[in-house]
């Protein structure tokens, strides 16, 4: 239940953020044109908290449903507009300008974006490196010559600290339909390249099982040891007199030989009491330990003590970059994404892809849920994600998207006059249902995904 609670507060804490955002674009660029503001919601339905600011006494509204969120302006065709307020309705203004107020959420969605990525580089991005344990035989890593204990330093020229770099290179591969380029590494500092063929893996392929295993290559594994490291506050091992740098020996009798086997056995004794052995400068000591109770997603219920590990640190790489480099680095890292998410579109739209790739709110979730709890630059690689995913999916023509009024003003630049009323209500008409079987599809690949 807590993990559903803190999954639940992540997800509505980055649509907050993302939502305030983009409608922030629509306010300012509308408050520069002039345009006089009603209303800024942040979600759509019953107001749940109400404020007025400024000279306009403009309405600031948190509502119920945190789904999206709107900025309400001064329009003749919603209301009877006071004589002296006529040039300051939405309606009234030149094309070039209500093609900007606009344009400007989803154009802030990129820049948050760019923020975030910003933000994440500089902070810097911990994985483990890009080192083969072991390629599958009959595998296509083992056709394209890739060998065991070789550290992937590079795919097409690009330099990869780490195994998620190494896949994002891949997958924009696999989206044109190319091979990549590895650059190998040996544990003898020699260097050379092999092609390995991507062609014909889909995406489809892909939420079906894992690209590495797929392509027949297992990560060299992070082997811990079982050592305290950082200690939550009143947590189990606090209360047990566990101490940073303790060395895990052994619990009830069992040899402790690395910290995945600590976790497992933690984890499988919830609320029992439990005789560790540790060794502390170089005195072996006992100690009773009783794990917390903890649920999980499952609603199975695990051992919990509030014990972080010192990470030994051969196997780890940071991506991390100065001011300037970060920047430029999140710029790229927008632009790919954002061609990413249209190439992904495009494949579902002509068929190419499964729709059983697209994510509802259930999924978002729980992926804010884990992000946050990896750190703040984990978070802030989701944040980037979705914000990006928000800017396209609100350009698309679709009839009560941006980009659907951005369609209208195209054709009303040709025409050199707006589109008909009615033509406009029949669009939202075909908008509001699309976007209706669009919720209905994502939320249907949500309850497959938890029914597994």
């Amino acid at each position: 239940m807590m993990q559903f609670f803190h999954h639940l507060l992540a997800f509505i804490f980055a649509l907050g953020v993302l939502i305030t955002f983009h409608e922030f674009g629509h306010y300012w660029v509308a408050r520069k044109c002039g345009v006089k503001i009603l209303r800024f919601s942040i979600g759509f339905g019953r107001p749940l908290w109400k404020r007025c600011f400024g000279p306009d006494r403009t309405e600031l509204v948190v509502a119920a449903l945190p789904l999206g969120g709107y900025v309400k302006m001064l329009d003749e065709r919603e209301a009877p507009v006071p004589e002296p307020e006529m040039h300051r309705a939405f309606n009234r203004q030149p094309l070039g300008q209500r093609f900007a107020i606009v344009l400007a959420g989803p154009v802030f969605n990129f820049l948050f974006a760019i923020l975030a990525y910003w933000v994440m580089y500089m902070v810097g991005l911990m994985g483990l490196k890009p080192v083969i344990g072991a390629v599958q035989p009959d595998s296509i890593a083992a056709a394209a010559g890739l060998q065991a204990d070789e550290e992937i330093i590079a795919v097409n020229s690009k330099r990869t600290a780490t195994w998620t770099m190494v896949v994002d290179a891949m997958i924009t591969n696999i989206m044109a339909d190319k091979p990549a380029v590895l650059t190998l590494q040996s544990r003898n500092v020699t260097e050379r390249s092999v092609m390995l063929p991507l062609q014909g893996i889909t995406i489809d392929d892909l939420a079906e099982k894992d690209l590495l295993v797929h392509i027949g290559i297992t990560p060299l594994q992070l082997v811990l040891p079982p050592l305290i490291g950082e200690l939550q506050p009143a947590g189990a091992a606090v209360r047990a007199g566990l101490k940073s740098g303790d060395r895990i020996l052994a619990v009830d009798g069992s040899r402790i030989p690395h910290w995945s086997a600590f976790v497992d056995y933690i984890k499988a004794h919830p609320g029992q009491l439990l005789n560790v052995e540790v060794e502390r400068k170089g005195e072996v000591i006992s100690l009773p330990l009783t794990p917390d109770k903890k649920e999980t997603g499952d609603g199975k219920v695990t051992g919990f003590i509030g014990a972080g590990n010192q990470l030994g640190q051969s196997l780890l790489a940071r991506e991390s970059y100065a001011f300037f480099p970060a920047f430029t680095r999140a710029v790229v890292r927008t632009w790919d994404m954002s061609w990413l998410t249209l190439q992904m579109l495009g494949k579902i739209i002509t068929g190419e892809a499964s729709v059983r790739n697209l994510s509802g709110p259930v999924s978002i979730a729980q992926y804010a849920g884990e992000s946050a709890k990896n750190g703040v630059a984990a978070f802030l690689w989701f944040l980037g994600i979705v914000s990006v995913s928000l800017g396209v999916l609100n350009l698309l023509p679709i009839p009560l998207l941006d980009g659907g009024h951005l369609m209208y003003y195209l054709i009303e630049l040709v025409r050199g006059s707006p589109v008909p009323e009615n033509i406009q209500v029949i669009g939202q008409q075909i908008g509001l249902a699309l976007l209706l079987g669009l919720m209905v599809l994502v939320f249907y690949n949500d309850i497959l995904r938890l029914m597994g």
